[in-house]
């Protein structure tokens, strides 16, 4: 599950930062994050102070402070934010898998969700671009957010219209939609994480983040549970197919975006947006534009036309050959991307200096801060992190609904009862993260994110037993969330004040990049090797990720030792 928009920007008085350790020699200049040192820092370092935990606050004052109108803004964005995910993922898998859809095309759908892990491409543009008429009436972060949310529900409609089991051109068109869908999901993740650090002080950002992962977890509680319920609800299930129930479920939901839209158009714009002077001329913001949507167009071509003359999965192949196919297939895409956009850059098709700020320096400057060796080694720990429980949850709710259990019953105990586990493993996660250091709940997280799929094995030989999936389903959750906390909690200590926004969308982007491309063929790998063998699989996949864990420890140690 993606929770990247619920970071707040490092502040000198973040305890977390302080427990990180990620402190590398270069993070003693003027361009640091704001974390704060051990006792005994060199001279030139940052005042003392600013590591030391925030002012307690009375009982009284928080009770008021929950009252602000920023908090429950932030509740009611959080669960706009909320409500796509799983219309995406698991909600979608099962309607298509209703509709008679095989599996391995099902879970390929899990690739719509690419855009969150695509999100730093155009974040700048987001930050940068301003939009006609409406930046002028609502200002730079409502004008996005507004577009973004009237987008999603927009996406949800043209799914809702679509019934996958008429045949191919339907799927492509669910396809299209999903992936809309996804693209503007991930816009409004970006304004929202934005707005929210925007219109409050440091120390009010724990509240606006609780209350965000608070409504973003209502959302797809919404999105998963109550979509289930309402389709069953109306008649719809494996053995007898209704669109109609279906299509009413997802209607209401392009409804309910409502609540994100009125929120966005009763709250004020942040004042520091409204006086930020313009970076670069308007013609600037538009071939910058121009040159990002070459390159989206370049993908598409690529991948597209890849597949045409036959460079795709094929039945019977094999899951890996089918696997390497497609992965190179994706490679090429985006690699061709990448090129036609630098080739339109020398071209003077966008100027070089707008281009090199906007997307080359925020990056260059994370090399720069920890070298290249030990940043590539973070990167990669980034990227695979959250691999084993990603890549198990794509075909989750198939393997349930495989095992016997129905919807309804899938919907209390994952949807509604394993999100509230996930939100306790949260607190617990983010507790152990300060209380015994960030790098040491880190490792613990691997472990146990690796560990609990095992879980899967079980029930996979037990079958129908809803006492097991219980065990199971809090197991697992309990697992992903202290593990999302305390990677939050790194990938915070990462980012260089200078360029927060645009890091932390390059971190959480890649975070989920590899493991949603490998999710994608889950299915296959089941046909391939079974569930058991499958949960095996995933489980090991956990193994380099605490290797990775344990190098970034000793590297940062080592790193964090004055010169």
């Amino acid at each position: 599950m993606r929770v990247s928009a619920s970071v707040t920007k490092p502040s000198p008085a973040d305890p977390t930062l302080a427990t990180a350790g990620a402190v590398p020699p270069a993070a003693l200049s003027g361009n640091a994050p704001s974390v704060a040192l051990p006792a005994g820092a060199p001279a030139g370092a940052p005042d003392a102070d600013a590591g030391a935990a925030p002012a307690l606050h009375t009982w009284g004052e928080t009770l008021q402070a929950l009252w602000d109108w920023r908090v429950l803004s932030l509740l009611m964005l959080g669960f706009s934010a909320g409500l796509p995910l799983l219309l995406i993922f698991s909600s979608l898998s099962l309607w298509l898998m209703e509709a008679g859809v095989e599996r391995r095309a099902v879970t390929f759908f899990s690739w719509a969700a690419l855009g969150y892990s695509f999100k730093f491409v155009w974040a700048p543009l987001v930050d940068r671009l301003p939009l006609p008429w409406l930046t002028a009436r609502l200002g730079r972060r409502r004008a996005y957010m507004l577009l973004a949310q009237v987008g999603v529900a927009s996406a949800i409609v043209g799914m809702a219209m679509t019934d996958p089991a008429q045949g191919p051109q339907a799927l492509v068109a669910m396809a299209l939609f999903a992936v809309m869908l996804g693209f503007m999901s991930a816009t409004q993740d970006i304004v929202i994480d934005a707005y929210r650090i925007e219109i409050a002080r440091p120390e009010q950002q724990g509240l606006l983040s609780a209350a965000y992962i608070a409504g973003y977890r209502v959302g797809m509680i919404v999105a998963g549970a109550g979509v289930l319920f309402l389709a069953a609800h109306w008649g719809t299930s494996r053995d007898n197919y209704q669109f109609e129930a279906w299509q009413s479920a997802y209607l209401i939901m392009a409804a309910v975006m409502g609540i994100g839209m009125l929120t966005t158009l009763l709250t004020p714009e942040p004042e520091s947006s409204r006086q930020q002077a313009q970076l670069a001329p308007a013609g600037q913001h538009l071939r910058l534009l121009g040159v990002f949507l070459f390159s989206v167009a370049g993908f598409v071509g690529v991948f597209w036309g890849l597949g045409a003359l036959g460079w795709q999965s094929e039945r019977g192949a094999g899951a890996l050959l089918n696997l390497l196919l497609e992965a190179s297939r994706m490679a090429l895409a985006l690699g061709s991307a990448f090129a036609l956009g630098a080739v339109l850059i020398r071209l003077g098709l966008a100027d070089r200096e707008q281009a090199r700020i906007t997307w080359v320096e925020p990056l260059l400057d994370f090399f720069k801060r920890y070298g290249w060796h030990t940043a590539a080694l973070l990167l990669a720990l980034v990227g695979l992190y959250r691999i084993s429980d990603i890549v198990l949850g794509v075909i989750s709710n198939i393997f349930y609904q495989d095992m016997g259990f129905t919807k309804p019953e899938i919907a209390t105990a994952v949807k509604t009862y394993g999100l509230a586990i996930t939100i306790f493993g949260g607190f617990l996660g983010g507790i152990l993260a300060y209380r015994i250091g960030v790098m040491r709940a880190l490792l613990w997280g691997a472990i146990l994110s690796a560990l609990t799929n095992l879980a899967f094995i079980a029930l996979a030989y037990a079958g129908r037993d809803l006492t097991l999936l219980y065990w199971v389903v809090s197991l697992d959750n309990l697992a992903a969330g202290f593990a999302s906390a305390a990677f939050v909690a790194f990938l915070s200590s990462l980012t260089n004040i200078q360029f927060t926004a645009v890091q932390y969308a390059i971190f959480s982007s890649l975070m989920t990049l590899l493991p949603k491309t490998l999710g994608g063929y889950s299915g296959a790998m089941v046909d391939g090797m079974g569930y058991p063998g499958f949960f095996m699989l995933t489980a090991l996949l956990g193994v380099p990720v605490i290797a990775l864990v344990l190098l970034a420890k000793q590297r940062l140690q080592i790193a964090e030792r004055p010169p």
